[in-house]
């Protein structure tokens, strides 16, 4: 059995002494894309927020068969590791194209020359952005700016790329091709770990699936097998999913 590209076990962390996460297992394979879902409160971007080293975290982060417990922020990222996160956190009053660019900066310390040429990939998975290279990224509308967000994390060619809530207040004819998106760059070979609360678009993109509830993993399995459990049916698609 290979190795899982990301393998967390025993993880805790919170804010202060408040712990929010107590002890969460969860796996990912090479080229999958895994979900986390559940609802407000429960630590799903606590969870990502501690995979990418912003929160200090008790437990074992292990990556490319590594532990990566002990690396800062900026060393993780340096590994392949990328976080879009839910406020997205662009600069606003630069151009998009100027955003894209500094998404490239790990491929630059890494010496490779052609790292801009990653900018035409991006431009052929959002055509869009490239309609809208000059304009400041503070007046695109909601979709362009997710799509923005996920491009410059895309420029430094991540081998683990995470999701936070890439659906929130979006129209659902955006979060549709947001989620194609998604879909798209499973086939690129990237591994994905999406944290979303549209569980039934989570579990119709993903692999495999992780219910986060109150801090703990209450149930996990393949995507497709959960999407049909009564519990997850009950509590997160509705009684609409079960005909379906």
């Amino acid at each position: 059995m290979s190795t899982p590209l990301l393998k967390v076990t025993g993880l805790r962390a919170g804010y202060g002494k408040a712990e929010v996460l107590h002890g969460i297992g969860i796996e990912a394979a090479k080229g999958g894309v895994i979900t986390v879902i559940g609802p407000n409160g429960a630590g799903k971007s606590t969870f990502l927020n501690s995979l990418m080293g912003i929160l200090p975290a008790k437990g074992q982060i292990e990556f490319e068969g590594q532990s990566i417990t002990d690396l800062t922020l900026e060393e993780r990222v340096m590994q392949g590791i990328a976080l879009v996160p839910e406020k997205r956190e662009l600069f606003g009053t630069m151009s998009v194209e100027d955003n894209l660019v500094l998404g490239g900066y790990r491929q630059m310390r890494l010496g490779n020359a052609q790292w801009r040429s990653r900018l035409d990939d991006v431009y052929d998975l959002f055509p869009r952005l490239k309609e809208r290279r000059v304009q400041v990224a503070g007046t695109l509308s909601g979709g362009e700016r997710q799509m923005l967000a996920v491009g410059r994390s895309l420029m430094s060619r991540p081998s683990l790329l995470m999701l936070d809530e890439p659906s929130l207040g979006l129209a659902p004819l955006i979060v549709k091709e947001i989620f194609s998106i998604i879909d798209t760059l499973r086939q690129t070979g990237v591994t994905i770990v999406l944290v979303e609360q549209n569980a039934r678009a989570a579990l119709a993109v993903a692999d495999h699936g992780y219910v986060l509830e109150m801090g703990d993993v209450s149930l996990h399995g393949p995507a497709r097998d959960l999407a049909q459990d009564p519990r997850v049916i009950d509590t997160y698609l509705g009684a609409a999913r079960a005909k379906a």
